[in-house]
């Protein structure tokens, strides 16, 4: 893979790779560890990703915050004693090409599936995601099928945004879809969503673009082929159980994630593609 200017390898003592990205519009790193960006700043604007303060970065774990990538199965998988969130999170991706333009950077990584266990994923495909930075940060996660028959999965970009105070957080254009919450529902979104609890929404039928309204800002976040999407805040109780998680720190962050869930499932025939993308960016 040839770099360019803007783009350098790094490693941190845990001896997990990741890509620094610092250009005239924007900086960002991405870990070769599950293809995970793990922060963007936009230039002269705050920044659009969150991480932990209490993520140690080890081998073979995802991190906590940035952009997950769950795949091939998003939550809890059917089968007893599956890693949550699938598999592409915690392998090592492929760096395959760094293409520098005149306004944007393009990274492109790909998934050996040689390293996934065939207990997980027994069909022959492709995954390789492909990041967009400017001053707009743009994900898409590519699918195809390679197998003779049709292949099933979820996924989503579990995408983690900063906020300086999330009782004065909302979020804007999730009303008029459907949600289930804690596997009760489905239930119509009446109203713009604000925080006072738990949240773990799985919504249907969602329009393509929302805002969070923040403090510090206004967030769009845009998505591609996809009519699902998750929002997530532990509160109180479950902060306290996460790993690598201040006790406090659901007071700061949101998940707003682009996916492909329930019914909007990803179905592919033999030589079918199907992109996903999330689009964010300060208003």
């Amino acid at each position: 893979m040839k770099l360019s200017p803007c783009v350098t390898i790094m490693q941190i003592d845990t001896d997990l790779e990741y890509l620094a990205i610092e250009s005239e519009y924007c900086s960002a790193t991405i870990f070769l560890q599950g293809a995970q960006l793990a922060s963007f700043i936009p230039k002269n604007k705050p920044p659009l990703i969150w991480m932990s303060q209490d993520e140690d970065y080890q081998q073979g774990k995802g991190l906590r915050g940035g952009i997950p990538i769950c795949w091939p199965w998003f939550g809890v998988s059917k089968n007893q004693d599956w890693p949550i969130h699938g598999v592409a999170r915690t392998n090592l991706w492929r760096a395959e090409e760094v293409n520098e333009h005149a306004e944007y950077t393009e990274v492109i990584l790909s998934l050996p599936m040689a390293q996934i266990d065939k207990t997980y994923w027994p069909y022959k495909s492709a995954l390789k995601v492909v990041f967009h930075l400017s001053d707009v940060l743009k994900v898409t996660l590519i699918n195809t099928n390679l197998d003779s028959q049709p292949i099933e999965l979820t996924q989503a970009l579990h995408t983690y945004f900063p906020t300086s105070d999330i009782t004065a957080t909302k979020v804007d254009g999730l009303q008029g879809s459907q949600f289930i919450e804690f596997g009760e529902g489905p239930f119509v979104q009446n109203d713009v969503v604000g925080f006072a609890r738990e949240t773990d929404m799985v919504y249907t039928q969602v329009g393509s673009m929302q805002h969070i309204n923040t403090p510090e800002g206004t967030i769009a976040v845009e998505r591609e082929n996809s009519t699902s999407c998750v929002l997530w805040n532990p509160w109180i109780d479950k902060a306290k159980r996460l790993s690598n998680f201040a006790d406090d720190e659901y007071k700061t962050m949101l998940c707003l994630e682009a996916g492909n869930v329930m019914d909007d499932k990803v179905v592919l025939a033999p030589g079918e593609s199907h992109s996903l993308s999330t689009i964010v960016y300060w208003v």
